[in-house]
């Protein structure tokens, strides 16, 4: 069964709107001249998503010391860009859950808070883009479980008996997840920075942008139950992080993502 990518889009009748709560979050944290107030106005119209913030804001993730009730004082402490993170996941959960399960949800969770330590431990990428490059590098799958959910199930098989799935989805679909991810990304209107990561997470060398594209690509691999195998040589050019130093990053970073899964699937 072959699919050429633009026209699998085109034939997918439901494709997924964005969330709006996402792109208006994205469109304010790109303008510099808004800020938080701009951010609670979103959420003041979105109840379910107050509760979750406030949730979370509470949760043993941050650790805050005392209660927080208000949606202004969360913002304020955790600043645009976790406030930003947080609507990004809430916001795609039904999205990933209906069409990935709940395995996909946590992975895409577990990516985001990868890519955003690592950022943050190795200062050469900027952190405040990494979480929604990590959590958003799958996307392309919702589109081929939409197409056909029984040959993704396939996929899912031949990955499970040792298939990489890249191969595993050309095979069956003649077009992959990064493909469709990236083209999804451009209706989305996503960055070019975000796009370009969705699409180079398997292959970060052939990427304009290598270093991120790495980052994207080495968050993926370590956010499985059992980590993937990956280049070591090209982790270590691009972001300069011994495999070690990855093992021990990764042992913290199942931690808070279990922490933050539990809480927003609670």
């Amino acid at each position: 069964m072959g699919i050429d990518s633009s026209k699998l889009l085109d034939q997918i009748k439901e494709l997924p709107a964005m969330p709006n709560v996402i792109v208006k979050a994205l469109g304010i944290i790109k303008d510099d001249n808004s800020g938080t107030k701009e951010l609670s106005d979103i959420m003041a119209y979105d109840q379910a998503l107050t509760s979750q913030v406030l949730k979370l804001v509470n949760s043993a993730y941050y650790g805050f010391a005392q209660e927080i009730t208000s949606v202004n004082k969360a913002l304020a402490l955790l600043g645009m860009t976790q406030t930003r993170n947080i609507i990004i996941a809430v916001a795609m959960k039904p999205m990933l859950t209906s069409q990935g399960g709940r395995d996909m949800w946590k992975h895409s969770l577990r990516c985001g808070v990868a890519a955003e330590y690592i950022a943050a431990k190795i200062g050469s990428v900027d952190a405040a883009d990494a979480f929604t490059i990590g959590f958003l590098h799958d996307i392309g799958k919702i589109l081929l479980n939409i197409a056909d959910t029984m040959t993704y199930q396939k996929v899912r098989t031949m990955v499970k008996n040792g298939m990489e799935v890249i191969d595993a989805e050309n095979e069956l679909f003649e077009t992959n997840h990064a493909d469709l991810g990236f083209l999804l990304a451009k209706k989305w209107k996503l960055s070019v920075l975000l796009a370009n990561c969705i699409k180079y997470h398997h292959d970060p060398l052939s990427s304009s942008m290598p270093q991120v594209s790495t980052l994207a690509y080495i968050a993926n691999k370590i956010s499985h139950d059992e980590p993937d195998v990956f280049d070591e040589e090209l982790v270590k050019e691009q972001l300069g992080l011994e495999v070690s130093t990855i093992m021990q990053y990764r042992d913290e970073i199942i931690e808070k993502s279990n922490a933050l899964f539990a809480t927003l699937n609670g």
